[in-house]
């Protein structure tokens, strides 16, 4: 403080404002004093007054319990004293107070059953994905209600009617307008080899979307259809090779990712082992799971018979989409990972606005990666 404010603070109050050597004064007298007086005064002045002494403890400080109380029980007048700084008012928004479209949890994980298309149930562990809709003056949401809103349908076998139901429940706990719900996961379906009679599981990413915007819900599938691609150009290349010079030459061929992404019509039901198969006709050439030595051979003349471009692979795999009723709006990502080129070649079709998008996520087609 300056002496003119001083000065000033004087005129206005007839009171003497203390400087800091007055400060320093009065925290000498201060400490001189707590330190002869009992905790008990010190407390009835200010229990702060303590602090000034090192060492002394303030008589009126709570002993605190550090052992876990199993036996506490909550009771619903303790619960409704607990602090909840989510549900708190406005002004503990920090930020920009703005509408956010998604907020939620991601990766939440249990078990669930599933319908397979011939009447059989599996089980599976499944990743959720929870977001609801907030509104501007909203500090937050309580994370865990989506999960408990889950739970409340978890033990039932599992459909597009029970996720909805789900959902139905958390836009109601958490009072939002729009809410999403995806689940993942791992779909397995018995494949036979190409010539030897084995069989084995082939396990397909699969994911349930339902979106609700405005009241009106909408049901998504999403598939990872893992093929191999044997380039037409390199093949014609090679068989040039061979023809003109009797030179021995290989096309080059890659493993390569689609994702087909479809809206589910209401009506009759379109089950995973459908989409799987209209992948499966639009481009033979899938991944195998038992191989001897005659499938290694059946495999590399079924991709000698079908040599694709990854423009090829989206127009296929749109054309078969496209052919089936109970699909809606859908969305075809492919990427070829090359074993000529350091770098992948892509293409990305979409059918009505569900997908259309101006921008793409920088990693979309850094998702469509098989981990095997």
């Amino acid at each position: 403080m300056t002496q003119a404010t001083r000065d000033l603070h004087r005129a206005q109050t007839s009171q003497p404002v203390p400087d800091r050597d007055d400060a320093a004064t009065a925290l000498r007298l201060l400490r001189s004093w707590a330190a002869h007086a009992t905790p008990e005064e010190v407390a009835a002045l200010d229990p702060m007054v303590g602090r000034l002494v090192p060492g002394q403890d303030v008589s009126n400080y709570p002993a605190l319990a550090r052992a876990y109380p199993e036996d506490f029980v909550v009771d619903e007048a303790y619960r409704a004293m607990l602090p909840d700084l989510q549900n708190g008012p406005s002004s503990l928004i920090r930020g920009a107070a703005r509408a956010i479209q998604h907020v939620g949890i991601s990766n939440f994980r249990l078990p669930i059953r599933f319908h397979t298309r011939d009447g059989g149930d599996l089980a599976l562990e499944a990743s959720v994905t929870g977001t609801v809709s907030l509104e501007a003056e909203k500090k937050g949401i309580n994370m865990s209600r989506i999960m408990r809103s889950f739970y409340r349908h978890a033990d039932k076998t599992f459909s597009f009617d029970v996720i909805e139901a789900a959902l139905a429940d958390y836009i109601t706990d958490l009072e939002s307008f729009d809410a999403r719900i995806q689940m993942r996961v791992r779909f397995p379906m018995l494949r036979p080899s190409l010539r030897s009679g084995l069989s084995g599981y082939q396990y397909y990413d699969l994911t349930l979307e339902l979106v609700e915007q405005a009241g009106v819900a909408k049901k998504i599938i999403h598939l990872d259809y893992v093929y191999s691609s044997t380039c037409p150009c390199s093949l014609e290349l090679s068989e040039h090779a061979r023809q003109s010079r009797g030179q021995l030459a290989t096309p080059h061929s890659q493993r390569s990712v689609a994702r087909l992404s479809v809206v589910a019509q209401p009506g009759p039901v379109l089950w995973f082992e459908d989409l799987v198969e209209m992948a499966r006709a639009a481009v033979p050439t899938e991944t195998q799971v038992m191989v001897k030595r005659e499938d290694e051979q059946a495999f590399a003349e079924l991709n000698a018979a079908n040599p694709i471009f990854v423009e090829d692979a989206a127009r296929l795999f749109a054309e078969q989409l496209m052919a089936d009723p109970r699909i809606g709006d859908f969305r075809v990502m492919a990427s070829h990972q090359e074993s000529l080129h350091s770098h992948d070649a892509v293409s990305l079709l979409t059918e009505g606005p569900t997908f259309a998008q101006e921008s793409l996520d920088p990693q979309l087609f850094a998702s469509l990666l098989h981990a095997g």
